[in-house]
């Protein structure tokens, strides 16, 4: 079965986690992915754990695997003449190029947008920036957490800032990539024409912050952080039960008369204070009161399902394992083994989440060991991955 990327090439000179989680999405989906790394040193994230996977000298970061199967890596020194020279050789040939410097680096190694296009000119070349390609910013998922204002809408209350529990921005921002290279290469399809993609974490996490941007732009209103409410939706939290917490997750009149039918409190759906939506977000506090003394007679389990049964949005707090054993339980299959020659055992990973019908996702190779692809100097441009292996020195700084 072909793939739907199948014959795609793609240079990948990022590191961390926007870049790589964006190519890691098409090479799941059949592209080719030459993974670009330092000699020595590789991605900075084979340096960040733990958790480590393996034993001894031969461990590998749990966060590098999290972004990087189904890649080859070459190591290559960007600012040796040999490597440079292995990395054009890449760029000639590929159909895509990735990367996510700090703005200029790839300009002074002469591997930028324009020293590329001379040698490739449908190529498309995808930058993600932290503040965009003009600002010399480093961006990192917490800075810009920070300074992007979803901290400030995160957390117990305005005074205690919280990040998101994962990178959540360089996530999104792999998305917009992703969107960003298919569309060009849709583009480049009917025109023959490649061209630029710039994605950057800042704007990226202006446009998923969403209803949120939207109360400023729209109506002035400057949200700040409310635990576990909803600004415009009620009940829309976290609420108690006889064992553990219980999500609800109300977004509408129906839901809610059927909630409280459930809860044997059916007179609340007629109350002027809780009748309506915009009624209940007034009337916060008060409905807090009541539904947490309803749901202290039961089990978050218990209640889930009966609940659920009445098409009530709702769900117990589960932790990450609760949650995969869930989407195992209806059918999601979200971890899969890949075969490796390397290990004893397969590396069992995460599925991709895109389902396609007829060229679905697959999973052909664990990520790879730091330079495991390169050839020797002698043999460049006579494979597949025709990178020359230069002399260690000094990696390409960001």
């Amino acid at each position: 079965m072909s793939a739907a990327l199948d014959g795609l090439v793609i240079a990948d000179f990022g590191r961390v986690l926007a870049g790589p989680y964006a190519t890691m999405l098409l090479a799941d989906l059949g592209a080719e992915v030459i993974k670009v790394e330092r000699p020595g040193v590789g991605d900075d994230t084979r340096a960040w754990g733990p958790p480590w996977v393996g034993s001894g000298d031969d461990v590998e970061s749990s966060y590098f695997l999290s972004a990087n199967r189904n890649k080859q890596s070459v190591a290559l020194d960007l600012t040796d003449d040999d490597g440079l020279d292995a990395a054009r050789r890449l760029v000639a040939r590929a159909d895509v190029v990735v990367e996510n410097f700090l703005p200029g680096t790839m300009d002074r190694l002469g591997l930028g947008y324009d020293a590329v296009r001379e040698i490739n000119p449908d190529i498309v070349y995808c930058s993600v920036t932290g503040f965009g390609g003009g600002n010399q910013l480093p961006g990192y998922d917490l800075l810009i957490q920070a300074v992007g204002g979803l901290m400030s809408i995160t957390g117990p209350d305005p005074d205690t800032p919280t990040k998101v529990g994962v990178a959540m921005v360089d996530v999104i921002t792999g998305l917009h990539a992703a969107v960003g290279i298919l569309s060009a290469l849709r583009h480049r399809d009917r025109t023959g024409e490649g061209q630029r993609v710039e994605v950057n974490l800042l704007s990226s996490l202006l446009s998923a912050l969403v209803n949120q941007t939207s109360a400023y732009v729209t109506a002035g209103v400057v949200p700040h952080a409310m635990g576990n409410r909803h600004p415009s939706i009620a009940p829309y939290e976290v609420f108690g039960t006889a064992d553990r917490p219980l999500v609800l997750a109300v977004g509408n009149d129906r839901q809610f008369a059927a909630l409280v039918d459930a809860l044997g409190r059916p007179e609340l759906a007629a109350d002027e204070r809780f009748s309506l939506n915009q009624a209940r977000v007034a009337h916060r506090a008060e409905l807090g009161e009541i539904l947490n003394g309803a749901l202290a007679a039961d089990t978050a389990d218990r209640w889930f399902e009966r609940l659920t049964k009445r098409r009530v949005p709702c769900g117990p707090l589960n932790d990450i394992a609760d949650a995969l054993a869930l989407a195992d339980r209806l059918g999601l299959s979200p971890v899969v083994e890949i075969a490796d020659p390397r290990r004893a055992m397969p590396l069992r990973t995460v599925a991709n989440p895109i389902r396609l019908s007829a060229t679905p996702a697959t999973y052909r190779t664990a990520p790879p060991r730091l330079g495991e692809h390169t050839v020797p100097a002698a043999a460049a441009g006579s494979g597949r991955s025709s990178c020359s292996k230069p002399e260690p020195g000094p990696a390409a700084r960001s």
